[in-house]
């Protein structure tokens, strides 16, 4: 596996909201075979997200990796709390789940998602996936602080 040419440690980190262990350790994993682990946050619900980025600010995270099915507040919940805050709306999300349902696709859109993407069951692709996702962002612009 090819490692990235970048740090993303230069960079704002990344934060990872997601409460299965297994699929939090398999992106941590994929993240590592990049060369991109270390400056991974990782929580375990929508609550302890907000929490994270509340007392981060202002340096908040370049992107959020959110699930949507979690315990105490979901991916849903998480995003409508995430877009009315005029401090963390800027921050891109992309949804990384298993739900391929139309209504959490178009739900998440409508929210404000940068992207959605469904976990792949075979590593390889899932590393794939995660590579996908942040040479995007390297490569974005992100907005400033307004």
């Amino acid at each position: 596996m090819e490692k990235l040419g970048w740090k993303m440690s230069q960079y704002s980190p990344l934060l990872l909201v997601e409460d299965d262990q297994i699929d939090a350790l398999t992106i941590k994993r994929a993240l590592a075979d990049l060369g991109l682990d270390e400056c991974l946050v990782h929580v375990n619900n929508g609550v302890d997200a907000l929490d994270y980025l509340r007392r981060m600010l202002p340096e908040v995270p370049r992107l959020i990796l959110l699930d949507l099915n979690m315990p105490k507040m979901n991916g849903h919940e998480f995003l409508k709390e995430l877009k009315s805050d005029l401090d963390l709306r800027r921050i891109p999300v992309v949804v990384l789940t298993t739900s391929k349902e139309q209504a959490d696709i178009s739900s998440t859109f409508r929210s404000g998602v940068a992207g959605y993407m469904v976990k792949p069951l075979d590593y390889f692709d899932f590393v794939r996936v995660v590579q996908a996702i942040t040479q995007y962002w390297h490569l974005s612009t992100v907005p400033a602080k307004t």
